[in-house]
């Protein structure tokens, strides 16, 4: 049960504009009202949002894989802000924390695939000031944030290729 690029769309239009109303989900993606109410019905239908919430089941939408990262970095006047920032804007991470002891940053990724985790950490590692990492995998997830907002965290041609789709698929007009 894969997305396609509309449904690709309409999903990071919800997640950009924090808004559900066809109306602007069409001004935004160039998708006429009836085709995005239809879409978000299916899409409610088949499990991909969970409920009223736009919550998102993460296996569906193709970001299965969640990724703990300890960050180590080097300390200094204003470190926390400065790298915080930049673990922040790499595609992919959904939430960033600075921690107390021995581990400076937790970073919490999920990701469409395997070969992501290792772009994933060698960005990490592009950053100025980070001595380290240790990453591991989730197994199973007890309780997690399932928004829609978190798709704001990736490119589009992330979301597509994780479904199989071309990157080069022209806009919907």
């Amino acid at each position: 049960m894969s997305l396609d690029a509309r449904d690709v769309r309409i999903l990071r239009s919800i997640a950009e504009n924090d808004s559900t109303s066809p109306e602007r989900i069409q001004e935004e993606t160039n998708i006429p009202k009836s085709t995005v109410h239809y879409r978000i019905k299916n899409m409610k239908d088949r499990g991909v949002i969970k409920n009223d919430l736009f919550e998102i089941d993460f296996e569906k939408a193709g970001l299965g894989l969640t990724v703990i990262s300890e960050v180590l970095a080097e300390f200094g006047e204003g470190y926390q802000e400065e790298v915080g920032k930049a673990l922040a804007e790499i595609e992919g991470v959904n939430e960033v924390y600075f921690m107390m002891g021995d581990t400076d940053f937790i970073v919490i990724s999920r990701l469409p695939s395997r070969d992501m985790v290792e772009t994933l950490v060698e960005e990490f590692e592009a950053v100025d000031g980070i001595q380290r990492t240790s990453s591991k995998f989730v197994i199973s997830s007890i309780k997690a944030d399932e928004s829609v907002g978190i798709l704001r965290d990736y490119s589009e041609e992330t979301l597509l290729n994780s479904h199989g789709l071309d990157e080069t698929v022209e806009k919907i007009e």
